[in-house]
């Protein structure tokens, strides 16, 4: 019998997003990974800026998830140019060749980093949904903004595509990924959740989404969050300033901005299982989720 299984192309496959994406994509769908390093879902080693390439991959496939990227860390270890050639041509020889060979959905990882919440002029916290105007600090924020326009302007009738704009995502200590958790950081398996509904749930044209954990904060704790946030964390979950307490970590004493996600939970159904709580229950040290 035909296998009927979505068949996926997936980019960036031997990375730490990629690998989580494809890890959950393939548990329903064939993946045809590409990177550029050998990893366990990279069926295809291979440069995304390769036009020739990129066609013979997605002559047969129904989906394209574009992961691969040069990222934040590369940001003054490459040249300018270098990132224009992969996160802009890249993600434009991949929209061609979609278009080209009929794909249906073509779904883009970009990140929370285009809004420029670190130097931008505030005095409260900000509400960051969908709507707030971007505000490029670097080239990587630049070039991502760049490939979403890309997708905005290839997306119609034959073609939809999503943007998921997601948050911290770093490998870090403990205490800093139990207090981002709270307002701008995400697991890596809420992440792939996310591409994988970005890929599969049925809707039409163009769309941006944060990808981000769930908050306890709301709108209207703006103020009080960038002056006082454990008042409100103390309302909210009044267990996690005992959970600091215990193992010795500082009560950060300000934040400066939460990502909303009740787009992303609306149009697709998104719902992040690994918040704080998950950060908290596992064990000290670096922890990786």
């Amino acid at each position: 019998m035909e296998d009927k299984r979505l068949r996926i192309l997936i980019t960036g496959s031997s990375g730490r997003i990629g690998t989580a994406v494809c890890e959950r994509i393939a548990r329903e769908a064939e993946v045809i990974g590409l990177d550029l390093r050998p990893g366990p879902w990279t069926t295809t080693l291979g440069d995304i800026t390769n036009a020739k390439l990129v066609e013979s991959l997605v002559r047969r496939v129904d989906a394209i998830v574009h992961v691969a990227a040069l990222l934040t860390p590369h940001v003054g270890r490459r040249s300018e140019e270098e990132f224009r050639q992969v996160n802009v041509e890249g993600t434009r020889i991949l929209l061609a060749a979609a278009l080209q060979a009929g794909v249906r959905r073509f779904v883009l990882t970009s990140t929370t980093s285009v809004y420029g919440c670190t130097s931008r002029p505030k005095d409260r916290a900000l509400w960051v949904t969908e709507e707030l105007e971007p505000y490029p600090e670097d080239i990587y924020d630049l070039t991502k903004l760049e490939a979403e326009r890309s997708c905005r302007e290839a997306s119609g009738p034959d073609l939809s595509a999503v943007v998921l704009r997601m948050s911290r995502c770093f490998e870090e200590p403990d205490h800093l990924l139990a207090f981002y958790r709270l307002y701008r950081g995400v697991d890596r398996r809420d992440v792939a959740e996310g591409h994988w509904l970005a890929a599969t749930v049925p809707l039409e044209g163009f769309e941006i989404l944060n990808l981000s954990a769930e908050t306890p904060f709301e709108a209207g704790d703006v103020d009080l969050l960038w002056t006082d946030p454990w008042r409100v964390i103390d309302e909210r979950a009044p267990e996690l300033r005992r959970a600091f307490l215990q193992r010795g970590w500082d009560l950060p004493p300000r934040i400066d901005r939460v990502y909303v996600i009740d787009k992303a939970r609306r149009i697709l159904g998104y719902r992040p299982q690994y918040g704080v709580r998950a950060v908290l229950g596992r064990e000290a040290g670096v922890l990786s989720g």
